[in-house]
């Protein structure tokens, strides 16, 4: 499926910039971090749990830019104590950063809890990130001048509106949330929802960063890994004409974290490349209230850290 993007020409120079990227360390994340090392950012930060891998992204990136500052920070976003002890020592040796690319995630997995006993998407893709989001804020506060625009960009997926009835079980947040039909993918879909909702609240909360979620469309990653042979048949069956390599999949977050402040909309919902698409979203996508119970349940649960 051709995209009209090129980032070699489209990137802009990043020089000076400081950029943070979960799930840094493979797929989607190593993708971005090769498209964005071409464009001189002072700091690339890798997020992930596995040091091996990291190495292996690292070299690549040295391949195409020898001077650049490379950095992999150990963290487990299924871990609230992980994320408070990666994003603490962060902020302890830097005063700024310019980009924060939420783009680590799990999908459809069986039931299951993370460390901190919350259902194992949610505790991931949204929870996680949110802490992360939270201890880093004042970096990003701090990087917001007349001429700078932070961002922060959260990965979502088509697959919100694969939600469960209301969008999101908030009694049922910590459990394994084990339903009876579809529940992987209702779970995946809450998740996803919940990214979307979280990135126009950031919006709303904080106008002087750029906060926007993303689709990255449908790509051939390791994200299906955890799928059965006929959970996978029919992910391949049903989009084969449109699936997206790594690199291509990576136009849309490194689109949505360099663009002209004037070409994007705060809060706003993208889908391959740069096209808005906040008139796809349904009632319960587009519910304030909903997005405001999920900060405020966001704030509660975090408590502490």
């Amino acid at each position: 499926m051709p995209l009209d993007y090129k980032p070699e020409k489209e990137i802009p120079n990043l020089t000076g910039k400081s950029i943070f990227i979960t799930g840094g360390t493979g797929g989607l994340g190593a993708a971005s971090a090769l498209h964005l090392a071409k464009h001189h950012p002072s700091h690339i930060y890798l997020s992930g749990r596995n040091a091996t891998s990291a190495e292996k992204v690292i070299k690549q990136i040295h391949e195409i830019n020898s001077k650049l500052a490379v950095t992999f920070i150990e963290c487990d976003l299924a871990s609230l104590t992980s994320i408070k002890t990666a994003a603490e020592h962060f902020a302890n040796q830097h005063s700024t950063l310019d980009i924060l690319m939420c783009n680590a995630g799990i999908m459809a997995l069986p039931p299951g809890q993370t460390v901190d006993s919350y259902e194992i998407q949610f505790g991931t893709n949204h929870l996680g990130h949110a802490l992360l989001i939270k201890k880093l804020l004042p970096l990003l506060e701090a990087s917001a001048n007349a001429d700078a625009n932070p961002r922060i960009v959260l990965l979502t997926s088509q697959g919100w509106r694969m939600h469960p009835c209301g969008g999101i079980i908030f009694d049922k947040l910590k459990t394994a949330q084990d339903i009876a039909f579809g529940g992987p993918w209702m779970r995946y879909g809450q998740s996803k929802l919940a990214n979307l909702l979280y990135a126009r609240e950031l919006a709303k909360r904080f106008p002087g960063i750029t906060s926007v979620s993303v689709h990255p469309g449908v790509v051939q990653t390791d994200l299906v890994n955890n799928l059965g042979i006929k959970e996978k048949m029919l992910v391949y069956a049903t989009t084969w004409w449109m699936i997206l390599l790594p690199h291509e999949g990576a136009f849309s977050q490194t689109w949505a974290a360099t663009v002209d402040k004037t070409k994007i909309r705060n809060g706003g919902y993208y889908e391959p490349v740069g096209k808005l698409e906040d008139g796809k979203l349904n009632s319960t996508a587009r519910d304030d209230a909903l997005a405001e119970r999920l900060w405020d349940w966001t704030e509660e649960a975090l408590r502490g850290f």
